[in-house]
């Protein structure tokens, strides 16, 4: 049958129904898996795009808030700052109004009235500007001060802690006798009856010499205590006086009640020499007539007596002056100058080996004659005419012996031993 011209072919035609199943199963299936997707747990969530709805981001404009509202609080701290400082500088609140607003500690031998001078300036000022570190330095030019702190408490109050030096001798320089510390500064007596010490009195120090000179000095004289009073000997306890003026000869003054007696100890062996001393002393009062002065400054060699002009005269005390050093505690022989009253010859003893006994030269101006009754033998001594100079020579420096053996008597004749004289004593007999 032929088709008819001008006909249509319809859509069912072209796709036949058979077909239209798998497209209705083709869309279930994507319809499922985009199902399937959005229930995934490992999907990735969509961003937000953010909606700006100012000209600034928010994190900036969270700044710039923050930094207005410091500077806020920084104005308006440094107004209040001002403030203050405006109150506390014509306030009278803060104004030490007299010295019982100053507090002073630690103070013993320095009075208040010393610290007041200083800070006398400060009263009725603001105490706020009160130079502490100035007034520190002019506190510690006291003397007796060897540190101070000045600390202001609010609102009107000040506070000062002192530390004094510590005495360890008396000094007499000139007419006047002081204390002195261990780095040779002087220091004026305490008032009477305040406090006592029990130390020597220091010679050899001159009025208006620093205290570099003074240092070395006072140096010495602390190897020296050191020394005597080591092992537990307190030997210094025995000596009134110590002369520093020779740093090679420190000669010391016993306190000793049957007589003051002046010993040249050197420079060095302090103790072993002062020993020897002490051990022989008793000997050599039986022996001499007079016992003043002695060196134990040679090697196997002991000198009695050898100042026979004195050492030098110190300038008199006054009476005010005596007692209040009297009262201080200087012993009362550390008040008189010492003047040697020998009239005989110095006496050099030599230390012999063992077995062998002492032997004694004694030189003179003159002849000596020397007379032993009771059937003893008459001896006669001729000696040399010699000057001090010759009889005052010495060997080279050396520690003085431990000990002697026996007790030295004068001998007629310098007696024939093994031992050699001593190089002063070898000298004079020539």
């Amino acid at each position: 049958m032929a088709r008819k011209s001008g006909s249509t072919i319809s859509q069912e035609e072209l796709y036949p129904a058979a077909d239209e199943p798998a497209h209705e199963e083709l869309d279930d299936v994507r319809m499922l898996d985009l199902d399937v997707e959005q229930e995934s747990p490992f999907l990735r969530g969509q961003k937000r795009v953010s909606v700006r709805r100012g000209s600034l981001p928010k994190k900036t404009a969270a700044r710039v808030a923050f930094s207005g509202l410091a500077l806020t609080v920084l104005l308006l701290g440094g107004m209040g700052v001002a403030a203050l400082y405006h109150y506390g500088e014509h306030s009278w609140r803060f104004r030490v109004e007299s010295s019982d607003d100053i507090d002073v500690t630690g103070v013993q031998n320095v009075s208040r009235s010393q610290v007041i001078e200083v800070m006398g300036g400060d009263i009725g000022r603001n105490i706020f500007f009160i130079p502490l570190d100035q007034r520190r330095a002019q506190l510690e030019q006291i003397p007796w001060v060897e540190s101070a702190s000045v600390m202001r408490f609010v609102p009107n109050r000040l506070k000062i802690v002192i530390q004094e030096r510590t005495p360890v001798a008396f000094a007499r320089v000139g007419s006047k006798i002081l204390l002195v510390d261990g780095g040779g500064t002087l220091m004026d007596l305490p008032v009477a009856g305040k406090k006592k010490y029990s130390f020597p009195v220091i010679l050899g120090m001159n009025v208006g010499e620093p205290l570099s000179t003074r240092g070395p000095r006072m140096k010495i004289y602390n190897d020296l205590v050191g020394e005597l009073d080591s092992a537990g000997g307190h030997y210094s306890q025995d000596l009134s006086e110590v002369d520093l003026s020779d740093p090679e000869d420190v000669k010391v003054l016993t306190n000793d009640p049957q007589g003051q007696v002046l010993v040249h100890l050197g420079s060095s062996s302090y103790l072993e020499r002062y020993k020897v001393y002490i051990s022989h002393v008793r000997a050599w009062r039986e022996q001499f007539e007079k016992l003043d002065s002695v060196d134990l400054r040679y090697d196997r060699q002991i000198v009695v007596n050898p100042d026979l002009q004195g050492v030098a005269k110190q300038p008199p005390l006054s009476a005010s002056v005596s007692k209040a050093a009297a009262a201080a505690g200087v012993k009362p022989a550390a008040l008189v100058s010492h003047m040697s009253s020998v009239t005989a010859a110095p006496a050099k003893i030599t230390e012999p080996s063992h077995a062998v006994k002492p032997k004694v030269q004694v030189a003179s101006h003159k002849r000596v004659t020397r007379t032993r009754h009771s059937g003893r033998r008459e001896a006669k001594l001729r000696t040399r005419t010699s000057s001090p100079a010759t009889t005052k020579a010495v060997a080279k420096s050396a520690p003085a012996p431990s000990s002697t053996s026996g007790t030295a008597k004068p001998a007629a004749q310098t007696a024939s031993t093994g031992a050699k004289p001593s190089p002063a004593i070898a000298k004079e007999q020539e």
